[in-house]
C-alpha cells in the first residue's frame, strides 16, 4: 500500500516571468519541462500564506466568524484567519495575532490541526490550521488590535461542533478554510485523536 504522505519536488522551469505584482499577489508565468520533454505554460499566483484558527471553547463550540468577501459578492461564516504577511513571524505568533485581532481572544493550549494548500493547481498559497483551546476574553481596551475594512464589519458566534459539521454538508458554510477546520477538528473530536495531535510550535504565554 502506497504512503499517504505529498513529496516536495520540482520540475525544471526554462523561464519564468511576472505578468502582474500586486499588494498581496503576483501573478506569473512559467515555462515548465515535463519528464518527457515536452513544455507546458502554467501561470501561477505566488501568495504568502496564511493561518486558520478553530477555537474550541470546554463546552465544544467553535468560534465562527461573519465576513464580507468582495471576489465573491457574499457574507461568508468562516473561522478566525489571517495572510502570513509580517516578515519573519512564525505562523503560531500569526494566529494567536490574528484570533486576538479578530475575536478578542486568546489561548494557552494550541496544537495543528490540518497544513492546507488551498488551490494548488494555481496558487502557492498553504495555510496551517490550529486547534486553539483554554480560551479567555481580552477586553478590547486591553489589546493593540483595531479592527479595519471589512473586519471592522463582522459578526462572531459560537455554534456547537456537530452544528458547524452539518453546515458544512449542507453547503451553508463554503469557505475552504472553515470546511477543512471543522471537518477536522470532528474527526480529531470523534475518534479521539487530540492527544495525538501534532504540537504547536515553541511558544510563550
Amino acid at each position: 500500500m502506497a504512503e499517504l504522505r505529498d513529496e516536495p519536488g520540482s520540475w525544471p522551469v526554462a523561464r519564468s516571468t511576472v505578468l502582474a505584482d500586486g499588494r498581496i499577489v503576483t501573478l506569473r508565468q512559467d515555462d515548465v519541462q515535463l519528464p518527457d520533454g515536452e513544455h507546458v505554460v502554467r501561470e501561477v499566483v505566488e501568495h504568502p500564506g496564511a493561518v486558520a484558527v478553530v477555537a474550541m471553547d470546554s463546552d465544544g463550540r467553535v468560534l465562527m466568524i461573519r465576513q464580507y468577501r468582495h471576489p465573491v459578492r457574499a457574507m461568508l461564516w468562516e473561522l478566525p484567519a489571517g495572510l502570513r504577511d509580517v516578515a519573519d513571524e512564525p505562523p503560531l505568533e500569526t494566529a494567536r495575532r490574528e484570533l486576538l485581532e479578530e475575536a478578542g481572544y486568546q489561548a494557552f493550549d494550541w496544537q495543528v490541526l490540518a497544513d492546507y494548500l488551498s488551490s494548488p493547481g494555481i496558487s502557492t498559497e498553504q495555510v496551517r490550521v490550529y486547534l486553539a483551546r483554554k480560551l479567555t476574553v481580552v477586553p478590547d481596551g486591553q489589546h493593540e488590535y483595531v479592527r479595519q475594512h471589512e473586519e471592522a464589519y463582522l459578526t462572531t458566534a459560537w455554534v456547537p461542533l456537530a452544528e458547524a459539521v452539518q453546515a458544512v454538508l449542507a453547503g451553508q458554510v463554503r469557505n475552504g478554510v472553515a470546511i477543512v477546520g471543522i471537518l477536522a477538528a470532528y474527526a480529531a473530536h470523534e475518534a479521539g485523536l487530540r492527544a495525538s495531535l501534532r504540537s504547536s510550535e515553541p511558544q510563550t504565554q
